[in-house]
């Protein structure tokens, strides 16, 4: 038999079996593709050895006047300013209590019990005291993360150990409350009235889950407006410096600045703040949320929502579907989603100044933060399927969609976000595995080559932005790292090698009658972005060939062999020429992959040398 070349269509393909996908490819991860050609993702890094408290959901960066980047960092638990690599806490303040003697210690414990009639606190919220005298032999005073026991009572971790049991005591102090803290993931919950009015069979309660802590946030000109998922709107002034917390935009606005909301944005167009699913100050109860309720301030004014002749403040009401999800501002719209419908938000100017079209229903979409731009088009996660808009809704052909939705854990959708990376021209959607409630996988678009691949990656948060010279990620490590910068994975401060690996569908031997027998490898692929041969070691790959006997009958025969970059210098351009191999088989499936730190490489068309081997 003459050389067969080993050429694969670009993309990653797991809509079939293994066999039916013939030239092409079937597993991959941390690859993307190049012109057709599958090679190794960038490395990432860590910004700095400073850490945030809590799981980041939400990342924005923006330049202030006098040339500060700055980069808003929402968590579960806290708000923060990145500045330079570190994290101030402009979480805003809940409210202030004056308690009498709140403490209870217990002797060799550093668990301390706080009593407050009413608290209404969640778990993971922040306190200050100030004021407090000694008892237990501990001064509680400072900053601490509290844990809810009962309606009344929370506790603390003081640095140090009660020497005697002790209390109630403390004194009179102050405690300053931050706004409370938020799940950082999903909690399913059981019971009577824990789903939808109607869900379920009679006499029997129905299971739902707790939102998790969803940020919203956006730079009205160098200050930042932001707010979490079904709380207020708050709004921090870059003139007064990253030390000073975020405020509530009531105290700041007239009587009808909102008072909650689900989503916010400031539009391109003549800079509105707009708010999705808000109180409406005219109605029977007018701080109570109507998910499907939009409002928008006067123009150019963050601080002026009561609507007259001389403004442009406004609202109106959606009518398809339950909730607003989320939006995104593409060209001169705003497309917004509900949980079963898609609209357009157009500025019209006076008198009604926003108007609404809709665009598509029944049509989901998975999660708060499950949609992304590129390039002008809306690319979405559905419940079941991807989506985009380039004008008008369409469904997104998906050669892993049946993979992705029967491995994805449909009760943590909320945790699902989407970002672009556009200099590779890729959509990325992260989410969370069947058997996981935390973030564990990816699947990526690239829209340039219109082909699909996917991965294992722990990230919380993503942004690409053009005023950063990386991509950002936000890990469970609690800090921010530069992705595409490098070739391996410094998340900690210690690099290590990344994993990277592709292997193709089945594919025939000859015309797949015949067993052949495999008894050389010819490679091509290059290592050029590779700088393993700076420390002193070659650039290094794997090539794996499993032969099988037919299509269903799994392998029979393997080869893997190493192959080297041939030189120590990394200017040429010389390769392993041939490996020789011994195995047989009627089909073929060929992998590559590397896990070597400082190591990069592109695959181009390997051949393989094929003898005639008998039918059996």
């Amino acid at each position: 038999m003459p050389l067969q070349k080993i050429l694969f269509k670009p993309g990653v393909n797991k809509e079939n079996t293994r066999y039916t996908t013939e030239g092409g490819w079937y597993e991959c991860d941390k690859i993307r593709f190049r012109q057709g050609n599958p090679e190794t993702i960038g490395g990432w890094q860590r910004i700095s050895t400073y850490t945030y408290d809590g799981v980041c959901r939400s990342l924005w960066n923006w330049v202030t006047l006098g040339g500060n980047n700055l980069i808003g960092v929402g968590t579960n638990t806290k708000f923060y300013i990145s500045q330079g690599g570190q994290y101030y806490d402009i979480t805003p303040i809940a409210g202030t209590s004056t308690l009498t003697n709140p403490f209870t210690t217990v002797n060799l414990s550093k668990t301390v019990t706080v009593t407050q009639t009413a608290h209404g606190l969640t778990t993971g919220t922040f306190v200050t005291f100030s004021g407090a005298s000694a008892v237990g032999g501990i001064t509680i005073n400072g900053e601490y993360q509290l844990t809810v026991v009962t309606v009344n009572t929370y506790t603390i971790q003081s640095a140090t150990a009660a020497t005697s049991t002790a209390g109630p005591g403390g004194g009179t102090v102050t405690a300053v409350y931050q706004i409370n803290a938020g799940p950082e993931y999903q909690v399913p919950l059981v019971g009577w009235g824990a789903g939808p009015w109607g869900y379920g069979t009679w006499g029997n309660g129905q299971s739902t889950a707790t939102s998790l802590r969803l940020w919203s946030q956006i730079n009205f000109g160098q200050n930042l407006i932001f707010g979490p998922r079904g709380g207020g709107i708050y709004y921090w002034n870059a003139n007064s410096g990253v030390t000073t917390r975020g405020v509530n935009l009531t105290t700041l606005g007239d009587a009808q600045t909102p008072v909650v909301q689900n989503t916010l944005t400031v539009s391109d167009t003549s800079r509105f703040v707009i708010v999705f699913g808000t109180n409406d100050p005219n109605s029977a109860t007018p701080n109570a949320l109507d998910p499907m309720f939009i409002r928008w301030s006067d123009q150019e004014d963050p601080f002026t929502w009561i609507p007259a002749i001389t403004n442009q403040a406004g609202s109106i009401r959606l009518s398809h579907g339950s909730q607003i999800i989320t939006t995104v501002q593409t060209r001169q719209e705003i497309v917004v989603f509900t949980d079963s419908s898609v609209y357009s938000l157009q500025y019209l100017g006076p008198p009604y100044v926003w108007g609404s079209q809709l665009l598509g229903d029944n049509v989901s979409i998975a999660g708060q933060n499950a949609a992304a731009l590129a390039s002008g088009v809306v690319y979405w996660m559905g419940v079941d399927k991807f989506y985009m808009y380039d004008g008008r809704v369409q469904t997104l052909n998906c050669d892993l969609r049946r993979f992705v939705f029967e491995n994805i854990n449909k009760s943590q959708s909320e945790q699902i976000f989407a970002s672009t990376n556009e200099g590779f021209n890729e959509v990325w959607w992260f989410y969370c595995s069947a058997n996981s409630v935390m973030i564990d996988s990816y699947v990526v678009y690239n829209y340039a080559e219109n082909v699909w691949y996917y991965g294992t990656m722990a990230r919380t948060a993503w942004l690409d932005s053009g005023l950063l010279d990386y991509p950002i990620a936000a890990t469970y490590s609690k800090n921010l790292v530069n992705h595409e910068q490098g070739l391996n994975n410094n998340e900690t401060g210690t690099e290590t090698a990344i994993n990277a690996y592709i292997a193709s569908s089945e594919f025939d031997i000859g015309d797949g009658h015949n067993f052949g027998f495999v008894w050389r490898i010819l490679p091509d692929l290059t290592f050029s972005n590779s700088t393993a041969t700076s420390t002193g070691t070659q650039p290094t790959v794997t090539m794996e060939l499993y032969g099988l006997a037919n299509s269903g009958s799994g392998v029979t025969s393997d080869a893997s062999q190493p192959v080297v970059k041939s030189n120590a210098y990394y200017i040429t351009e010389e390769f392993t020429g041939q490996i020789y191999t011994r195995f047989r088989g009627r089909q073929m499936i060929f992998k590559i992959s590397s896990n070597q730190i400082n190591t990069a490489w592109q695959l181009g068309a390997p051949r393989i040398d094929i003898r005639p081997d008998g039918r059996r």
